[in-house]
């Protein structure tokens, strides 16, 4: 049975209800991770709201440039990608996406997910800072994904360590490569890696090791360079975030964009907004175990904040979106 959240009357986008029986296609992650899981919670909300023999099917993924791909040469209908910011370079061909650009892309929502990129390295190393990094240049093994022009996390540790004038291999170290977070964390753990640059920092692997590494600040003119080059933002990691570690600032590496394209029909465009924001009780549910900010979405949802995509929002997404704010 799905979980609604009760509306007050009168102060709530209107439920949508498509006659016709869709056929959509969706596209997740590998299979067991976050973003499967909200393509299953929309699959499910909105079949429950369209014709008898609506079908959606849901495709594996890396959900990251390989999925903003998907959509925009049309071989799915809806894809999940994180990090949301990522996806700008898409619409006029930037970065990973040069020659071939996708300005009809357009958002349904975001999933807000709190997350950051961040560059640890063992506290044995005595290293506090890239500066310091750069004039030591230690023989390290770092892990982190795969550099292939796919992961999102391979590329933007490659832009950051390479604007940071760190050259690994070069200095007499290793890369440890992998697809997935879980990996890459347990090459820290196991000892094999003394280094990392990754994201999904709420995990509960970080809070194992946090206390024996020095997570480094971003310089600003790295910040300023791919912020300028790529649109991707940087933000900031609460003090004590990592055990005993201070506020600094980084990479940001946050939240879920659900994306489409300018043709999606407006009413079912409409529909999938309408269950982002109505609907979140039942995705807030299988999160609630955890600590918000521990958790891989941000609960409590916010359908204006959903609202506030990097991309432009489809029509029929921002007719939802603006009447939660509408007299």
């Amino acid at each position: 049975m799905a979980l609604h959240r009760p509306p007050t009357p009168g102060s709530r986008p209107p439920e949508p209800r498509i006659d016709r029986s869709l056929t959509l296609h969706l596209r997740g992650d590998w299979g067991m991770a976050n973003l499967h899981r909200v393509c299953g919670w929309i699959s499910q909300e909105l079949t429950d709201r369209c014709g008898p023999y609506t079908r959606v099917a849901i495709w594996n993924s890396r959900g990251f440039c390989d999925a903003v791909r998907a959509v925009g040469r049309g071989e799915v209908d809806i894809a999940l990608t994180t990090p949301a910011a990522f996806a700008t370079a898409a619409l006029d061909g930037r970065g990973v996406f040069a020659g071939e650009p996708f300005p009809e892309l357009r958002a349904l929502g975001v999933v807000p997910q709190r997350d950051r990129l961040v560059v640890g390295l063992r506290k044995t190393l005595g290293i506090t800072s890239f500066a310091q990094l750069r004039a030591e240049k230690p023989a390290v093994h770092l892990a982190t994904s795969v550099n292939d022009g796919v992961n999102y996390v391979g590329l933007a540790a490659h832009e950051v360590l390479t604007r940071s004038g760190v050259d690994v291999p070069g200095w007499g170290g290793w890369l440890l490569e992998d697809e997935r977070p879980f990996e890459s964390l347990d090459h820290v753990l196991a000892g094999r890696a003394d280094a990392i640059v990754h994201e999904a920092y709420m995990l509960p692997h970080w809070q194992r090791f946090g206390a024996e590494f020095h997570f480094l600040e971003i310089e600003p003119e790295v910040l300023d360079g791919v912020w300028t080059d790529y649109s991707w933002p940087a933000a900031y990691v609460e003090a004590g975030h990592f055990p005993g570690c201070p506020r600094f600032r980084t990479l940001d590496y946050s939240d879920f964009l659900v994306l489409t394209r300018a043709d999606l029909a407006d009413d079912v465009a409409y529909a999938v907004a309408w269950v982002l924001g109505e609907t979140r009780d039942g995705i807030e549910a299988q999160y609630r175990h955890l600590p918000p900010e521990r958790s891989p979405i941000t609960y409590p949802l916010d359908p204006v904040a959903m609202g506030r995509a990097p991309v432009p929002l489809h029509h029929g997404a921002a007719r939802y979106y603006d009447a939660l704010t509408r007299d």
